[in-house]
């Protein structure tokens, strides 16, 4: 066998993206993202499948050796690991066929099919924040409409979208639960929603800027720090957040960024690379981050990773203001319709949403790069307070 034990926690820590081995099969993964996870390589009958081991640091370096060295010896006596990880998961939900319990296993069977495993969208967080500290310990069987209507009326209407999602994911589980075998009733859930009643119809959008007063709050970020950095390309671009703060060198090629799919928001399947023209003022933002540049990363956390989620959020909190930094992205579409004459499909495509029906879209081959550079252009010169007049952007 090939020498063991190869890696060391200070490679894990500082690793790029890539792979690297362990030996044993076992192999270290870093993601475009900047997460990793183990898999384990082995073979058998002639094939060579690959076994997710868990998420690092999650999953400690000691902690993936003593299990892949569990399922090597599966493999000397040529039995397939993944098959007897799937029936260790179904004899533990015979034995507590709980709600928690199928919620780990539904995820776990589902988070392929999901963008960044799961993780991005936090595919079980409504579950684990509103139904599980109640319900979590509850043998799934004997869950009915009335359990479900307990956990989720305390935020039914006042966070309609979040127990909207979490009412779906238990539909989610109790079908897996369901095809385990168990004896549960399918329409719990359905029936929970009619026990609590309409939500309404009432959109709630994420605080914005007036596109009127983005140049005085754009104006105002000048300490030069990653995060305030992070949330003036944030409004040059009009990306949402995670493309930003996962941003690296390398996905820049002179005046075009190209956003890598597993960033984008949306299905696995549909999602896809995406090319922002970037403005001179965004070059000029990009240029005094780079002496921050960490692990790879332009706008990195103080220890280790990227600046979070919820930074730029909590600098406008401080600030004073109700809107929150993806509410750019409707202060720049709505500045595309009211002082621009830019064609819809134009301001559509510089979000990344996806314009037009089936047929328009299998016709189209262009994402528009050259007209939204100009767009983007006359957005900079909004932003920093250069251009005031109404821009015609004629096709």
């Amino acid at each position: 066998m090939a020498a063991l034990n190869k890696l060391t926690n200070a490679e894990l820590q500082s690793a790029k993206v890539g792979k690297l081995n362990d030996g044993g099969g076992l192999w270290f993964i870093r993601r475009p993202d900047g997460g990793a996870q183990w898999i384990y390589r082995f073979s058998l009958n002639g094939k060579r499948p690959e076994m997710g081991l868990g998420a690092y640091p999650d999953v400690s370096l000691k902690e993936a050796r003593k299990e892949v060295a569990h399922w090597r010896q599966l493999v000397k006596r040529g039995q397939n690991p993944i098959k007897q990880r799937e029936r260790d998961f179904r004899n533990a939900a015979k034995a507590t066929p709980t709600l928690e319990a199928m919620t780990d296993e539904a995820f776990e069977a589902r988070k392929r099919q999901l963008v960044g495993d799961g993780k991005a969208g936090r595919w079980d967080s409504p579950l684990r924040l509103h139904v599980i500290p109640t319900l979590g310990k509850t043998p799934i069987e004997e869950i009915d409409q009335r359990d479900i209507q307990r956990a989720l009326i305390p935020i039914w209407l006042k966070k309609p979208e979040t127990a909207r999602k979490a009412m779906s994911r238990l539909g989610i589980v109790f079908k897996h639960a369901a095809a385990c075998g168990l004896d549960v009733d399918l329409q719990a859930p359905d029936k929970a929603k009619a026990l609590l009643g309409a939500q309404g119809d009432r959109a709630i959008h994420i605080p914005a800027l007036d596109w009127r007063e983005v140049p005085a709050f754009y104006q105002s970020l000048t300490d030069g720090t990653p995060t305030q950095l992070a949330l003036r390309l944030l409004i040059l671009t009009g990306l949402r957040s995670k493309p930003i703060r996962f941003l690296r060198p390398e996905y820049i090629d002179g005046d075009i960024l190209t956003v890598p799919a597993e960033l984008m928001k949306g299905k696995k399947d549909k999602v896809f690379d995406f090319r922002v023209p970037l403005s001179k003022e965004a070059l000029a933002v990009i240029k005094e981050a780079e002496p921050f540049i960490k692990a790879g990363y332009l706008f990195p956390n103080k220890n280790r990773g990227v600046i979070s989620d919820a930074s730029m959020s909590r600098l406008m909190e401080r600030r004073g203001l109700v809107a929150r930094p993806h509410g750019f992205r409707s202060s720049f579409r709505t500045w595309c319709a009211e002082a621009t004459d830019t064609p819809r499909e134009i301001a559509e495509t510089a979000m990344a949403h996806v314009s037009g029906g089936k047929v328009e879209m299998a016709y189209r081959r262009t994402d528009y790069l050259e007209r939204r550079r100009v767009l983007m252009e006359r957005w900079a010169g909004h932003v920093t307070g250069q251009v005031s007049e109404v821009v015609k952007l004629h096709g």
